[in-house]
C-alpha cells in the first residue's frame, strides 16, 4: 500500500463516517472538533468506523489507538503516519 496523503486520509475518514452516519454534516465539524460528539456517533458506530477504516486502508487499528481517532485531523494524521510505517523499506 502506498502512503496516504493528508487529503486522501481525510477523505477516507469522511467517506467511512458517511457510510455509518449517512446524514453526517461535515460543515458542523471543525478539523479539531471531537467528531463523535458533533456527529453523535455512539460506541458501536465508532467501532464500525474503526473496522471500516482498517478494511479500507489495510492499517491495523488497535484499541490503544482509539484516543488518536477523536478529531478528523487527528484521524487523518494517524492514518498518514501508519500508512508510512507499513510501507517503509526494509533496506
Amino acid at each position: 500500500m502506498m502512503p496516504l496523503s493528508e487529503a486522501e486520509a481525510l477523505a477516507v475518514v469522511e467517506e467511512s463516517i458517511t457510510q455509518i452516519v449517512p446524514d453526517a454534516d461535515f460543515t458542523r465539524v471543525a478539523p479539531d472538533d471531537k467528531f463523535r460528539d458533533v456527529l453523535e456517533l455512539d460506541s458501536l458506530d465508532f467501532l464500525s468506523l474503526v473496522a471500516l477504516l482498517a478494511e479500507r486502508t489495510g492499517i491495523s487499528i488497535d484499541e490503544e489507538d482509539y484516543p488518536e481517532l477523536t478529531t478528523l485531523s487527528d484521524s487523518a494524521r494517524f492514518l498518514v503516519d501508519r500508512s508510512k510505517d507499513t510501507t517503509s523499506p526494509t533496506t
